[in-house]
């Protein structure tokens, strides 16, 4: 008998419950269903499943095949799709949701190259820093950023997020600058208003030390894009990702401040509703991504290149 068939059987008639619905599944008759469990479990000399007239159950060597076994088809049909999709075009609306800094920043160049290399797929892209729902909004692929605990999503890691205290020349001319932790609370701070920790920034010093800077904020503000203008400006000192100050600090428009402490990095991922059944598309596009950031992305890169 067909290996494949017969563990395609066997995890059928797992899930289904019943070897007669197992058996309908792959279009055989009941007897044929059972031919091929009782197949392996004759080569394996072990029993799998305790069958009675009302239900199947697992024996504990048949929980540990049934489990090895799924693996075994959902990757023979993993690669079915990707010897095909190797063939074949990529098509149709892809939905892409992420922050608003970092897509009106960094993702108008790789869409651009997406839809370059793709002729028949447009792309839609909506930017937000509120939490979506990837299936209430109809969302493809999303970009995350963050400590993200969520079983509902596939989530593959694209970039550091690294975080730095700043400041323009101009405000640490008129202010002096800050040496330690502590003498930032004696200065004037703009924080992003929807991070998680608010106006807290908390920063790790050698022997891994936390230190956190608490109390008012002079401006408060939802959009990193804002704060820059005002730390590039002037206003004060601010703490936030590299992907939105990186290329101020290379050009010297802000100086990074307290070299001695640093903060705990954060992860840029991509999200998608499952993984199974992914649209090339959807991989694609992640792959796009993947490939133009990475563990050393431009905006960390000291020569811009």
């Amino acid at each position: 008998m067909d290996r494949l068939t017969s563990l395609g059987v066997f995890v059928a008639a797992v899930e289904e419950g019943s070897l007669a619905a197992a058996a309908r599944r792959f279009g055989l008759s009941a007897a044929m269903a059972g031919k091929h469990v009782s197949a392996i479990e004759d080569e394996l000399n072990v029993r799998l499943l305790q069958r009675t007239t009302r239900r199947l159950s697992l024996t504990e060597a048949g929980q540990t095949y049934y489990e090895r076994s799924k693996h075994i088809l959902e990757a023979f049909d993993e690669a079915n799709r990707e010897a095909a999709d190797a063939q074949g075009s990529v098509r149709g609306v892809l939905r892409v949701a992420a922050p608003v800094t970092f897509g009106a920043m960094h993702l108008g160049e790789v869409v651009a190259r997406y839809l370059e290399d793709h002729p028949h797929v447009d792309v839609e892209v909506l930017l937000g820093d509120r939490y979506v729902d990837l299936m209430d909004a109809g969302i493809d692929v999303a970009i995350r950023i963050g400590r993200l605990k969520d079983p509902g999503v596939v989530m593959r890691r694209l970039a550091p997020c690294r975080m730095v205290v700043c400041a323009s020349p101009s405000y640490l001319e008129r202010h002096g600058t800050p040496h330690k932790p502590d003498d930032l609370r004696r200065m004037t701070r703009l924080a992003f208003s929807e991070a998680v920790s608010g106006g807290d920034w908390t920063l790790l010093d050698a022997r891994h030390r936390a230190h956190v800077i608490d109390g008012p904020c002079r401006m408060a503000v939802n959009n990193t894009q804002m704060l820059l203008a005002a730390a590039l400006a002037g206003a004060g000192i601010t703490y936030g990702p590299t992907f939105v100050f990186g290329e101020h600090l290379r050009r010297g428009e802000l100086v990074p401040l307290l070299p001695a402490y640093r903060a705990a990095d954060l992860t840029i991922q991509a999200v998608y509703p499952s993984a199974q059944r992914i649209p090339l598309k959807v991989r694609r596009f992640v792959d796009y991504l993947a490939g133009a950031f990475g563990d050393d992305p431009p905006w960390d890169r000291k020569t811009g290149a």
